[in-house]
């Protein structure tokens, strides 16, 4: 995978391989990274495969090594979502078990090494069952879930928003419905951006996850509401805002993607890879989307790839050490997991 396989008058990227494990072929699964590693939850080994993988499995990136996790209580999971709580919790929000579609919250002790199973509080209103959603961190006690609840035969006509209140010290949680909803969608991916224009704050966006391509807002925080975080990427937003600097932007972003990945870096939301509604065949794609915030309107900015390699389902990418990392994902076939972890290097 040597040179650029995508391309834009003169610049180009590829995701070059920097480690592999068999421990890390899966696809569905979540990847988090907390304190300089990646955790890497359950997931789906194979395609078609029903029951989801109850492995916990630690990557270094510093290293490049994947380890197993010994630690007790690992639950079956796969199409869930997760986010970091404490510097020391790794959350794990619904999900596929094998027979349902759950809601509830079970927890990483990562000092400890154990997985808990927190406990609904009192008031909470949870939603009917969770998959291919997405669950974003506000803050240490506050996360935002968004997607459609229930199965194929049960679910909603829209897309329901959640606030997911999190007490690290009673092992508790909270779900409280918005009375905002979104369209219908699963599969999509969340970004929490600065908001352009005017009035600075934060917004959630999703995108994809239904035929529509144009993102919604599933939150909006005024200046001052969200923890500024200082970059933790100067040199690859710097080499992104070249990248597109080199491309032709366009106010609508894809049409129809869902299970594809997305980054924020910056005022960028890096998505990639998934699977598009648009077509019959060979619907798994290898497409770098940048959506850039800067400028108000956003825009999007599209690099396809030529090699089919790099096609992926059901992967995960993650930011470290001023680096993106692509994790897992079924491959061109939609059945066999990848094994690697490559980084996305710009060619600018």
């Amino acid at each position: 995978m040597a040179g650029a396989v995508g391309e834009a008058r003169g610049s180009g990227w590829t995701w070059r391989p920097v480690a592999r494990d068999p421990l890390l072929a899966r696809a569905f699964h979540s990847c988090t990274e907390l304190r300089g590693r990646f955790y890497l939850v359950g997931g789906l080994l194979a395609g078609g495969a029903r029951e989801p993988s109850g492995e916990t499995v630690v990557f270094d990136p510093a290293g490049d090594q994947a380890v197993r996790v010994a630690a007790r209580g690992g639950p079956r999971r796969s199409h869930h979502d997760a986010a970091p709580v404490g510097g020391r919790w790794l959350c794990l929000v619904g999900g596929w078990d094998g027979s349902r579609r759950l809601a509830t919250v079970t927890a990483l002790d990562t000092d400890r090494g154990v997985w808990e199973a927190w406990t609904a509080g009192s008031g909470s209103c949870p939603p009917a069952g969770l998959s291919s959603h997405t669950c974003t961190r506000i803050s240490d006690r506050e996360l935002r879930v968004a997607g459609r609840e229930g199965g194929t035969r049960t679910q909603r006509r829209y897309g329901s928003i959640y606030t997911l209140r999190l007490d690290p010290g009673a092992r508790t949680y909270c779900y409280k419905e918005e009375g905002c909803h979104t369209v219908s969608r699963s599969g999509h991916c969340a970004a929490l951006l600065q908001s352009p224009g005017p009035h600075p704050g934060h917004q959630l966006l999703l995108f994809g996850g239904c035929n529509s391509a144009e993102p919604e807002v599933a939150g909006h925080w005024s200046h001052g509401k969200i923890k500024e975080e200082p970059p933790v990427a100067p040199h690859l937003m710097e080499k992104l805002s070249r990248l597109v600097s080199s491309g032709q932007g366009s106010l609508q972003g894809p049409r129809g993607l869902r299970h594809h990945s997305c980054s924020v870096v910056g005022p960028f939301a890096v998505l990639f890879g998934g699977e598009t509604l648009t077509r019959a065949r060979d619907t798994i794609c290898n497409d770098l989307y940048i959506y850039d915030t800067r400028k108000s309107p956003p825009l999007w900015f599209h690099f396809p790839c030529a090699d089919p390699g790099l096609k992926r389902l059901g992967h995960r990418t993650c930011l470290w050490n001023d680096q993106l990392y692509l994790v897992g994902g079924f491959g061109e076939d939609g059945r066999t997991a990848s094994p690697q972890v490559c980084i996305l290097d710009l060619f600018i």
